[in-house]
This record gives C-alpha cells, structure tokens and sequence, in this order.
C-alpha cells in the first residue's frame, strides 16, 4: 500500500484532508476543549509542535466543515456542527519589530478580517477595531464569534531580554488583546497558544478568566505524536524505515525512541515524540537531528546570556509547580523558558516534596 504524503510544512488542517496527507488524529482534544468549562483558552508548547495546525483544525471544526472531519474522532462525538463566525490572528509575522513595524502588521491582520466580513471601521486604534470587528461580526451573523491567536507571544519573545522595548511592545499587544474581555457575551470560544506565559496581568489586561491547559494531564498529548499513535497511526511508516536502515521494527522503534521521544508537559504523561522530527525521519527514511537543526531561537540563547548559563550546566534540576508558572518579563530563573522551549523536560514528580525533576 502507498503511504499517505507526510504534511512537512504544512499547518493548514483542511489542506492536509483535502489532499489526504497523514493525519495524528486529535480531534478528541478539539471536541473536549471546545466543550469545557469556560471559553478562554491557552495552550503553551515548543516551536514546531503542531500549535498552528491545532489553531487550524479548530477553525475548521468551529466553521462547521463536517466533510474535513470524515472518520476521525471527532466524527463520532459531534452530534450539532453548529456553525460560527471565526477570527483568526496569526501573530507569527510580528516577530522582529519596531513599535512602528508592529503597528502595522497589527493593522494588516486586522484590515484582513475586516474583509473577509465586510466590515468597514474608521478607527486607528488596534483595541478599537478588535472590538468593532468583534461586535459587527456578531451582530452581522446573529451568532456569538470564535478568536483563535496563534503564536500571540511572537512580538515579544525577540525582545525578552531588552527591559525598555519589552515594555512598550508589551503596552501595545496588552492594548490590542484588552477588548476580549469586555467582548464576553458575543464570544463563543477563545485560543491562544504561544511558547512562553507573559504575565496574566501585563499581556491580558485583566483577563483573568483564562484558563491555562498547558499542563493539565488531559491535554497531554495534544500536541506532538504520543507512543501509542506513533505506534498504531505511523506503524506502517516504522516498518518502512526499518527496512530502509537493514534493522529490525523493534530496532527501528529504539533509535526513535532514543532521538525523539521524551518530551513531558506534565506529570503523569504519555510519552510525546517530537512531530517535526519524526515526520522528517519518515520522510527523508534516516534518524537527523532534524527540530534541533531546525534552529535555536535567538531569544534564547539571549536568555541564557543574561542569566549567565551556560549549556553544560543546564540539567538535572529540581522545580517547584510555581516555577512554571513565572511571567517571562519577571523570571528569576532561566528554567521556565527552558523548559517551555523544549530543551529540557518533566523526567519525575516528587509528590511529597511537591518538586518535578527536569533534564
């Protein structure tokens, strides 16, 4: 049988089932998070751990598009398909900006949804037109509105490091995330995912009606390729590249192990295989180096500079739960940022001292 095209590069959910690329089915996820308690969401993961197809496959399902969901999960568990409005703010081209540059990449993603809606607003003010756009939507289409942001933390990662720029790009992305609160009742459900946790108070403006997933045991799995998909959804895949590199399925399935596995959110945790990596494997059929050749970002090695570590020391450590929860702009410690960055992982949980263990 031929193998189903691996999506490398591709973030776009309702591409890859059009063009039937393999597929980690996580659609129970989706149907969880979208039925829970609350409607503001945040997820925090790693670069290139499927946070943008996960924003992607949530617009999808939000817009009713039942035919892309044929056969997965969420087929069996989704009885209404309801359909709502959904704005989609992809932070991601903010990376590397001025004050100026950022303003008006907020101003294009803004002038984009206010077409795809037909929506006119003369009002310069970023917090202004979210509120507008989200209101106007509402009213126009008679349903509450879906906002996913994906990488909402972009415009401020590269600037971590730098106290004065931090503070201004920080006043203005609080400024344009402030009308989400006062929009409440016309908001059916919010996501925002990013690498790092600014400060509740710094970033969302009092929006302290978020709740934060990033290390509930439930979501564990909701980004990267657990163990067991690994070995149901890709095993004809493992068996191709056994066959490729002269070794046996279970040899095959060890160097995997041994170069992909390992990444923990929380404690207890399905063992999560790095998807970037192992889709690269697959596809180019050897073991690489492939998510850390893939680059180390700059704010981290700043990171690193400023807090004097050096990449030898780094390892073996012992944490309290509060240490995850540190706003980035305020951390005493570099842990966190390693951690939610990916270079380091949860190995144990001490439940009587209450401290996890990362390496």
């Amino acid at each position: 049988m031929a193998r189903k095209l691996y999506p490398l590069g591709i973030q776009t959910f309702s591409e890859i089932r059009t063009n039937d690329n393999l597929y980690i089915d996580k659609t129970a996820y989706i149907y969880r998070m979208a039925n829970t308690d609350g409607k503001f969401i945040f997820l925090s993961r790693p670069r290139r751990f499927g946070k943008s197809l996960l924003v992607s496959t949530l617009q999808s399902y939000f817009e009713g598009r039942k035919e892309l969901f044929k056969g997965l999960a969420i087929d069996r568990l989704e009885k209404e398909w309801t359909e709502y409005p959904v704005l989609h703010f992809d932070l991601s081209g903010g990376k590397h900006q001025e004050e100026d540059q950022l303003n008006r990449y907020l101003d294009y993603i803004l002038k984009y949804n206010e077409h795809r809606f037909d929506i006119k607003c003369d009002a310069v003010d970023a917090n202004v037109r979210l509120a507008n756009l989200i209101s106007s939507v509402y009213n126009k289409t008679g349903k509450q509105v879906v906002v996913l942001i994906d990488e909402y933390d972009a415009p401020l990662l590269d600037v971590a490091h730098q106290d004065k720029r931090l503070e201004s790009l920080r006043y203005l992305m609080r400024n344009f995330y402030s009308p989400l609160k006062q929009c409440e009742p016309m908001l059916r459900f919010v996501f925002l995912t990013g690498i790092t946790k600014f400060s509740q108070l710094s970033i969302f403006s009092e929006l302290n009606n978020i709740t934060n997933i990033s290390m509930d045991e439930a979501y564990a799995g909701i980004c990267g390729i657990t163990k067991e998909e690994l070995l149901t959804q890709m095993s004809d895949d493992i068996d191709r590249l056994a066959a490729k590199m002269s070794i046996t399925r279970e040899e095959a399935i060890l160097q995997l192990t041994d170069n992909y596995d390992g990444y923990h959110f929380t404690y207890p945790s399905p063992d999560i295989f790095n998807p970037y990596s192992l889709l690269n494997c697959f596809s180019k059929e050897k073991i690489g180096a492939y998510w850390f050749g893939s680059g180390t970002p700059t704010f981290l090695i700043e990171m690193m500079r400023k807090f004097k570590v050096l990449p030898s020391s780094i390892g073996n450590i012992h944490a309290k739960l509060s240490s995850f929860d540190a706003p980035t702009e305020n951390m005493t410690s570099i842990i966190p940022l390693l951690y939610q960055s990916g270079y380091i992982t949860i190995k144990d949980y001490d439940k009587e001292l209450k401290l996890y263990k990362l390496d």
